[in-house]
């Protein structure tokens, strides 16, 4: 159990909420099938949750090898009643998994813009557009 540290706390009032590493995450107990899911506790704020929560696999009734093959096939570009066919689901469960894989792939991407270190070279959008705005006042002044 020493993966524990890639866990964080999900509690959004935790003072410890997003941060991983932390060692205040333990396990509660375990629960599903064949008791192979572990419930998580922060030493924190004393909140409980799912290791799967906030994964594409949290509530999932399927197998995640089936969730798996599900997004594998849409990934190479199969369409969603293809998809059903060959992973033998309903097509409303691919797209349900490919709606629930973009909303994760969402999240998890604010999550990595919001940490990333800001790069001092590249400026971003917004710069860009007043350094334009005042290169274009300088360009009025001098040929005024």
């Amino acid at each position: 159990m020493d993966d524990l540290d890639k866990f964080c706390c999900q509690n959004k009032n935790c003072p410890k909420h997003g941060v991983r590493g932390e060692k205040n995450i333990r396990v509660r107990a375990m629960y599903g099938p064949n008791k192979s899911k572990r419930l998580l506790y922060c030493l924190v704020c004393k909140d409980k949750f799912s290791e799967r929560r906030g994964t594409i696999f949290f509530d999932s009734r399927l197998p995640e090898e089936t969730v798996v093959s599900i997004l594998e096939h849409v990934d190479e570009g199969n369409g969603m009643r293809k998809t059903g066919r060959l992973v033998k689901v309903d097509h409303d469960t691919v797209c349900r998994y490919t709606k629930l894989a973009g909303e994760h792939a969402e999240k998890l991407h604010d999550e990595l813009v919001e940490f990333s270190p800001r790069h001092k070279r590249n400026a971003t959008r917004r710069e860009v557009g007043l350094r334009e705005k005042e290169t274009k006042k300088l360009r009025r002044k001098q040929s005024g």
